[in-house]
């Protein structure tokens, strides 16, 4: 445990919630009883905003003591508009876990069907407590904070928006199948993003030579929760679907890895509107690499065009080919790394290749 000593506040428990938040003043009293604690952890502040301002005051107040905030949805809070400590807090995001974190328990393929939400993983039951965190996530944040009120509607579009994933996201189409109009589809993305359960990852437009598409790819912010929410039927490819989830993999361990990282980095893809398409495009003052992922254990010159076509126009890049088989090899210039190997090497404040 990083901070045994620390003094916490855990606000999901019914009767600190009721207290807290008829008399956020309490902190005080409750920091004043504990003169020689110097750290205090409030777990999910989003559920008593009031609290903020006080914390602020505990901070300029006594500048010997820290607090640690944590949370699932920011989203509360900016709706409140209470004060968010600009200038007195550092902000960090959590992701599920990367590989590197958990290596000889990690597993490509449990992964890619369960995740790496913290929760989930480190469960016996995995299947079942996968769907009862998605359960009870949605419960929680969504329908208790009143944010959908359409919720049949909303859980219409989360099984229309899973055929999104790790693909140009087209918000008319997403509309059009679940039978809602195109303006609360836009409002129901902006939640999950809110709530850090999905992203958009922007096209490379950097320097352009091709004449590139403009729309955005969808992704879920975790493999296992996207493979849950994703429907299977007699007509759905089980390759197609591992393929969608091998990507959002590789993208959740890039995220986790520039956001964990001290250089920052920018994510993009990059596609031409003739077709060419590369999976990631990882830019920054210290990398500049194209990644193509494929859901296959053997290479073929063919499934390196397009990195080739990228490194036409972008000779400074470097090229990374990711797939499912065994062998660290390089072809035309194109290093090609086992899925399993480039994971567990991922490591933040390391180069990628």
């Amino acid at each position: 445990m990083t901070y045994p000593d620390a003094m916490m506040i855990d606000l999901l428990s019914s009767r600190l919630f009721l207290s807290y938040s008829s008399d956020p003043e309490r902190l005080v009293e409750f920091v004043e009883g504990n003169p020689d604690s110097k750290i205090f952890i409030i777990d999910e502040i989003q559920r008593v905003p009031e609290l903020l301002p006080i914390v602020h005051k505990l901070i300029e107040t006594n500048r010997n003591i820290q607090f640690i905030l944590t949370g699932s949805s920011a989203r509360k809070l900016k709706r409140t508009g209470v004060d968010l400590l600009a200038g007195r807090a550092i902000l960090q995001r959590c992701y599920p876990f990367m590989a590197s974190e958990v290596t000889d328990q990690f597993n490509l393929d449990s992964t890619l069907e369960f995740g790496l939400i913290p929760l989930v993983f480190s469960s016996s039951g995995t299947a079942d407590v996968l769907s009862s965190y998605i359960d009870l996530y949605i419960r929680e944040e969504l329908q208790s904070e009143g944010i959908i009120r359409n919720f049949s509607g909303f859980l219409r579009f989360l099984e229309a928006i899973s055929f999104s994933h790790a693909s140009i996201l087209n918000i008319s189409e997403v509309a059009r199948e679940c039978q809602i109009e195109r303006k609360t589809v836009e409002g129901y993305i902006k939640v999950l993003e809110d709530l850090m359960i999905s992203c958009r990852l922007p096209v490379f437009s950097k320097r352009a030579k091709r004449n590139l598409i403009s729309h955005a790819k969808f992704y879920f912010f975790d493999a296992g929760v996207f493979t849950a929410l994703r429907p299977k039927g007699p007509l759905d490819k089980t390759a197609e679907i591992s393929g969608q989830s091998l990507e959002g993999l590789i993208l959740q361990h890039l995220k986790s890895w520039n956001e964990y990282s001290n250089s920052s980095h920018e994510l993009f893809y990059w596609r031409t509107k003739s077709g060419r398409e590369v999976d990631f495009i990882v830019y920054g003052r210290d990398e500049f690499v194209a990644i193509e992922v494929k859901n296959s254990r053997s290479i073929h010159l063919k499934d390196l065009r397009n990195l080739l076509a990228f490194k036409e126009d972008y000779p400074e890049a470097s090229m990374l080919f990711i797939y499912r088989g065994d062998e660290i090899i390089r072809k035309k210039d194109v290093l090609c790394l086992p899925c399993h190997d480039f994971l567990i090497s991922l490591v933040p404040d390391k180069p990628l290749i």
